[in-house]
């Protein structure tokens, strides 16, 4: 690559985009703080002195690490690229977005904070109801939803504008995935947003007396589990966009990387009911209908896996290796920002078989509520997710900041994401087998009077806090890592796109008919959802007052 032909990115997009990535590093710090803390005390090597609650650090985990790193990070990796491809800057009113996007989230994150650490909600980051926290707790959720909101809006906005002075051309594949990234946030933040400020808001301010439970976890999971892709598409846009740029090859197919992900916009939302099986108030016949949409998330991605995998042996057929696994020897593992995107895909293929696990009604009941499920998510979100979050980093900051990623800063990264892995085996390994047996999740320390189970479970609870003390570890240089980019050498970095082996006319123009898409999903979400929520508008669904249980 010419170095001398690398445009440097624009200091106020670099800007805006480096204030998410920051304060996204800020929550992974104390979420975990949150989580060392909490493994310990479940693994029975620590008491936690008085005042500070065991739930109300799993509350803290939960938000910070699901919640607030995740968003953070997802909304300024998704305006740094649509800045790098369409037009290489922000219009000035979608960098007004974004700051206005970013402000809302803030202060309403750092409110949910204050209630958390005052233990005034230590609900949990899924906040069930009838365990009622401060309503100060919902009023910052509700203001880091609408941020995110306006941040969504600055993409579109963005997108809009390219597509408006790009008549007839195809819209770059970043943009397109950024775009059908915010609208599955948009969509499915409409649940938790109902939930939020007409049943919680008003009930924890005492308004109403009571609240109607199976419709709260509904309103829920309709956002929870798309919630799930809000984290994994972002990934996936690396997987697919960034990776091919850095191994020297090619995105294997545009139009296949478009589809897979309007599929998930499609099947990533109706389907929440799976995680509601063992709710009593819901017929079996609409959880049926939910976990056979559930199964339709299977296809896009299984044709991911396969895109990734043709544009890693096209790669190596192209630098000349032979035989079945010949590319694997051309592909640059020395490279942080290939091998920890590249460690996350494999821990992708057990977590996503998880998943299917979770979602098979039959099995579900086996392993509902006991730590298998904390273990699948680690594997999910705190493995697959964040170890591509971190390997975007490791280019994104010298990127928006004009600085080189150097030898020590890579090999810095290796170790960290070395790190990472051999923690999270332990630990979400020890969840996987524990959680077989029976031992439940969301629960402190205890050995149930020395019930012969329970104690049968602690050597596998002792190896959990083991593996969150070598993440902790893991956390710890990551974070030392972000610093010291930030420090590292002058220089211009390239945003490393990539480059399709087709010929634009390949990607049929159906796919960015929005209204077509955006119709069959409000279709798709009307038939799964409106019978069971009119059904649980009726008079027979009984309601409860709030409970305050620490």
């Amino acid at each position: 690559m010419d170095l001398a032909k690398i445009k440097a990115f624009d200091s106020r997009d670099g800007a805006l985009v480096l204030a998410h990535i920051l304060f996204a590093f800020f929550a992974l710090f104390l979420g975990g703080i949150a989580g060392l803390l909490q493994s310990v005390v479940r693994g029975g090597m620590y008491t936690l002195p008085g005042g500070i609650g065991y739930y109300q650090l799993l509350t803290a985990h939960g938000v910070l690490m699901a919640l607030v790193f995740t968003t953070y990070f997802i909304i300024g990796f998704l305006y740094s690229g649509v800045s790098a491809s369409m037009g290489g800057k922000l219009l000035p009113v979608v960098r007004r977005f974004g700051w206005t996007g970013y402000v809302f989230m803030t202060v309403g994150g750092l409110i949910v904070l204050i209630m958390i650490l005052l233990n005034k909600a230590s609900v949990l980051y899924t906040f069930y109801a009838p365990m009622k926290a401060s309503p100060y707790f919902y009023t910052g959720l509700a203001l880091v939803v609408i941020g995110s909101w306006i941040s969504g809006w600055g993409i579109f906005k963005q997108y809009w504008y390219w597509k408006k002075t790009h008549h007839g051309k195809l819209s770059p594949l970043f943009g397109f995935m950024a775009v059908v990234t915010m609208l599955l946030w948009q969509v499915a933040t409409i649940g938790v947003a109902v939930e939020v400020v007409v049943q919680l808001i008003p009930w924890s301010f005492g308004w109403t007396e009571k609240i109607n439970v199976l419709l709260s976890r509904t309103l829920f999971w309709y956002f929870g589990h798309p919630l799930v892709y809000f984290w994994l598409l972002p990934a996936y846009i690396c997987w697919y966009v960034i990776i091919p740029n850095i191994i020297g090859g090619k995105i294997y197919s545009d139009a296949l990387a478009r589809m897979s992900f309007l599929l998930l916009f499609l099947f990533s939302i109706p389907v929440g009911f799976h995680h509601q099986l063992m709710e009593p108030g819901i017929s079996s016949f609409w959880k049926y209908v939910q976990v056979v949409l559930t199964f339709m998330v299977v296809i896009p991605s299984l044709m991911t896996a396969f895109s990734l995998f043709a544009t890693f042996e096209l790669n190596g057929r192209s630098k000349g290796t032979t035989g079945l696994f010949g590319w694997l020897k051309v592909l640059p593992w020395k490279d942080v920002r290939f091998f920890a995107p590249f460690m996350g895909m494999l821990v992708f293929i057990p977590a996503g078989a998880g998943g299917i696990i979770n979602a098979s009604n039959q099995m579900n009941v086996v392993v509902h509520n006991t730590l298998w499920v904390t273990g699948h998510f680690h594997l999910t979100v705190a493995t697959s997710v964040a170890l591509t979050f971190f390997g975007i980093t490791y280019w994104l900051i010298p990127v928006v900041t004009n600085r080189v990623l150097t030898p020590r800063m890579n090999r810095l990264g290796i170790i960290q994401t070395i790190l990472w892995c051999v923690g999270m085996f332990f630990m979400s390994g020890a969840m996987h087998l524990v959680g077989l047996l029976g031992a439940p999740r969301r629960t402190a320390y205890t050995t149930y009077g020395d019930t012969p189970e329970a104690v049968s479970w602690m050597p596998y609870q002792a190896v959990m806090a083991i593996g969150g003390m070598i993440l902790f570890i893991g956390v710890l240089l990551m974070v030392y890592n972000v610093a010291a980019l930030l420090r590292s050498q002058k220089g211009v970095t390239a945003y490393p796109l990539g480059e399709s082996m087709e010929p634009e006319e390949a990607t049929p123009r159906y796919l960015e008919r929005w209204g077509l898409w955006i119709g069959l999903s409000v279709m798709l979400i009307l038939f799964a959802y409106s019978i069971p929520v009119m059904q649980m508008l009726g008079p027979m669904v009984p309601e409860s007052p709030g409970y305050v249980t620490w």
